[in-house]
């Protein structure tokens, strides 16, 4: 007889048998026994998860001369037929290579026909994702109201691909990934059953590299099997899967947890000598440092780990790493990795990779060799004594600055608005001359171009209204940006600078909101109109029109010629 496959041979023939997906197994013996069968069902999971094994098991039960049992006997004719094929009333569709709406419709045609040697025809329609939209047309409206003797079964990969008026007309069952205790569980009574002799560790490394399916961690099995001589060993197990050795990893994380670049390029260099693939080191190395802060995180859940065995080695590394380095390590690596998708040299990014995680600096002080914590202790200490004996010797100094930083704040905060210098802003009006604000008006802007950002935004609305020799008026639109200018010490000083050498000339900045401006304007010119008129007596009365130019443009401004 010809040799059968693991997969094959050990395939289920009871829902008992169907591995890790109890929530949909528990709920079809449920149906079946109590005769609450629907007419068609859709099992969707990830490959080698049991969905057609769990259709045929399915597919026996209710056409079982036992039933109504929750698990078909494997042993009545009904049972025996269909395990064997030979059962023509239980048809399995591939969909992948019958994708065209003529070979649905051939199916279809015969729906209607009840069954010859059971009591239920069962269509299992295996990748029914492929199936195109007008074979998926032509199954809906019989998917809706099939004959009481047709039971359909759905099964896929990819259900986000099936048209949800299909979805919609089936109970849908999600089958899980296995975990991998337990594919570790049915390897180990498969090797019992064959009398092969199995490493367990073997078993948990083939259970990893399967990624949740059974079928795939059956076909490593044979292979390993087929590979070893007397005993399948973690070796074979490794060589089979295309991983890297624990072993391997370990010595490659000690060398960057000591930042031994020659070890590490040396580890590198031995692994792509036994023709590994970078691709799937560095994906290996990315589970191996995600595992180490799992189980850093949380020591007891051995299961959540994907990579790593939990040997001695394993936990002193991972004691040692902090957390920080940890996180810079899987960025770098994932970087790497995303960057050797693109390139025909995967070899130089992995070596530069590994260079750069063995120089990598741990942001904990436990890293450091105990020789250099003491004397960076011993550094602290001095430049603490240091900064005592300042602070002694500058005591004097401080208690000497407190009285003149106590005088600094200016009043205004304490007042209402803003209080412009009134006493200046007079003398300023008393001395001002024409020459000099347009002195200064005309490098105003020259002025405001060397100025930051910051200091030009304030001075948006604002303009010279009056200057003398040594001092001159900033009138402001709003009164909020008067004394945000005003306050700023560094604002002034620097307005100062600028005019000093553009004009040669230091002036004082007196600020002033242009409300508060018309009135102190009015108000000296009122004064200076009742002093001019004593001085020279009422027979040298003013004009009307002089006098009332004067108050639209300011004495300072109008210039009378007889």
């Amino acid at each position: 007889m010809a040799y059968q496959a693991l997969y094959r041979v050990w395939r289920p023939q009871q829902f008992i048998d169907v591995v890790g997906q109890e929530h949909v197994t528990k709920t079809l013996q449920n149906a079946l026994l109590q005769q609450k069968i629907s007419h068609a069902y859709l099992f969707n999971g990830p490959r080698g998860t049991g969905k057609t094994s769990a259709a045929k098991i399915l597919a026996k039960a209710v056409n079982c001369e036992r039933a109504p049992i929750s698990e078909p006997c494997n042993e009545c004719a009904a049972c025996k037929g269909i395990t064997n094929g030979t059962i023509s009333d239980v048809l399995e569709f591939d969909a992948a290579s019958n994708s065209r709406v003529e070979e649905m419709r051939d199916v279809l045609d015969k729906v209607k026909f009840a069954p010859t040697a059971v009591n239920y025809k069962v269509y299992i329609i295996d990748e029914v994702h492929m199936l195109s939209i007008s074979a998926f047309n032509a199954l809906l409206k019989t998917l809706e109201e099939p004959p009481k003797h047709v039971i359909f079964i759905l099964a896929t990969t990819e259900p986000h691909k099936i048209p949800l008026t299909i979805i919609s007309r089936c109970q849908r069952f999600d089958f899980r990934r296995i975990t991998a205790q337990s594919i570790v569980n049915r390897m180990k009574l498969i090797v019992e059953e064959t009398g092969v002799k199995c490493e367990e560790d073997a078993l948990k490394m083939i259970a990893r590299a399967a990624e949740g399916g059974m079928r795939d961690a059956l076909s490593l099995l044979d292979q390993a099997i087929s590979f070893s001589h007397e005993e399948v060993t973690v070796e074979d197990a490794l060589t089979v899967t295309g991983s890297v050795s624990q072993g391997f990893l370990n010595k490659l994380a000690r060398a960057v947890m000591e930042k031994d670049v020659a070890s590490g390029l040396e580890a590198l260099e031995e692994l792509l000598f036994h023709g590994k693939d970078p691709s799937r080191f560095i994906e290996d190395f990315i589970l191996y440092y995600r595992d180490m802060l799992l189980y850093k995180t949380a020591p007891n859940l051995e299961e959540s780990l994907d990579r790593v065995l939990l040997d001695e080695e394993f936990r002193q590394i991972a004691e040692a790493v902090p957390y920080d380095q940890i996180y810079q390590l899987i960025e770098l690596l994932n970087k790497t990795q995303q960057d050797m998708r693109w390139t025909n040299h995967p070899r130089i990014f992995l070596e530069v990779a590994i260079v750069k995680l063995c120089q990598t600096e741990a942001k904990q002080i436990e890293q450091m060799p105990a020789g250099q914590l003491s004397e960076l202790l011993k550094k602290i200490e001095q430049l603490e004594h240091e900064l005592q004996h300042l602070k002694t010797n500058g005591s004097i100094m401080v208690q000497e600055a407190a009285p003149q930083a106590a005088q600094k704040p200016s009043q205004r905060s304490s007042r209402k608005g803003f209080q412009p210098a009134v006493g200046r802003i007079n003398e300023v009006l008393k001395n001002a001359t024409k020459n000099d604000i347009n002195q200064i008006k005309s490098k105003w802007g020259e002025m405001r171009g060397r100025l930051m950002k910051s200091h030009a935004a304030l001075l948006n609305e604002a303009e010279p209204a009056a200057a003398s020799a040594d001092a001159f008026i900033l009138k402001f639109k709003h009164e909020i940006h008067c004394q945000m200018a005003m306050d700023n010490n560094r604002f002034v000083e620097t307005i100062t600078l600028a005019l000093q050498e553009l004009t040669g000339n230091r002036y004082l900045v007196l600020g002033v909101p242009e409300e508060q401006w018309l009135s102190i304007r009015e108000n000296f010119l009122s004064t200076q109109h009742h002093v001019e008129g004593e001085v020279s007596g009422s027979n040298q009365e003013e004009e009307p029109h002089i006098a009332e130019a004067k108050n639209l443009f300011g004495a300072e401004f109008v210039e009378i010629i007889d």
